[in-house]
């Protein structure tokens, strides 16, 4: 498997996204947003989102290890590394998870949370993603994109709204990502396709696939056309260019102006 990747910060603020590939992998990780809240460690987003990372694409190179298993393992090789931390804090940080494995003739998938993986198919192209995020606090979700980014208004609903959902993380009525705890990982969503069912495939985090699923700006055929022919910095640059003539969020409200967006183009 071909792999090639790219990641760029949505603004000034440290990327909190990661992205690798490796001849059998692809491996995207969202960090989550602390919106200026206490997490309780005293690491960040981006520092748990690179040892999460380097521990997945460690554990998962043996192919007889599972996704499932490869991605619990990693969370405790990870929590290990900070137990002075308070990893019970509701705020941890965390990360949306997205895994591409080719082995053995298949293309084995793990989604959990809104990173979506896509697969070119002849002639159709499959989204696998984990949207229960999107079934939680709706009213609040609402109360966010009614102001524009960068006020304070914006600012203190988007603190009240992750206030709140980080009560529901990891638990029976929310929705899962991957925080300090192994179990998150038997919530992960995953599959197995033949690898000849597929053309080629796209590992994403949200502030790349918004182009198409949010903005409804690009079809996923114009996204393959353009990672073909500029790679993921192309996507990248178009999805900037995109939120460039909406700067304050009135056309498409959103959590910020720009988020960090992360691409791995998938071809064999």
């Amino acid at each position: 498997m071909r792999v090639a990747i790219d990641t760029q910060p949505g603004g000034a603020a440290p990327n909190e996204d990661w992205v690798a590939g490796t001849p059998a992998l692809a491996v995207v990780l969202d960090g989550l947003s602390t919106a200026g809240l206490d997490t309780g460690c005293r690491h960040g987003v981006p520092w748990y989102v690179g040892h999460l990372g380097s521990q997945l694409v460690a554990g998962l190179a043996d192919p007889e290890t599972s996704l499932t298993a490869g991605l619990a393992g990693a969370l405790e090789r990870v929590a290990a590394l900070h137990p002075g931390c308070d990893l019970g804090n509701p705020g941890t940080p965390s990360a949306t998870v997205a895994i591409l494995r080719q082995r053995e003739g298949f293309l084995d998938h793990l989604v959990l949370a809104d990173s979506p993986i896509v697969l070119e198919g002849h002639g159709n192209y499959t989204v696998l993603t984990d949207l229960r995020v999107d079934e939680v606090l709706p009213e609040l979700r609402a109360e966010v994109e009614q102001y524009e980014t960068h006020t304070t208004e914006h600012q203190e609903a988007l603190q009240r709204f992750v206030t709140a959902q980080r009560q529901t993380r990891n638990t029976s009525t929310g929705y899962w990502v991957a925080a300090s705890g192994p179990d998150a990982a038997d919530h992960a969503l995953t599959g197995s396709v033949p690898d000849q069912d597929a053309l080629a495939a796209a590992v994403l985090s949200d502030g790349a696939s918004r182009l198409v699923t949010e903005y409804a700006m690009a079809t996923w055929s114009e996204v393959f056309t353009a990672l073909r022919t500029g790679g993921p910095r192309e996507l990248i640059d178009t999805v900037r260019k995109v939120e460039a003539t909406d700067p304050t969020g009135r056309r498409w409200p959103r959590y910020k102006s720009g988020d960090d967006a992360s691409v791995a183009f998938c071809q064999w």
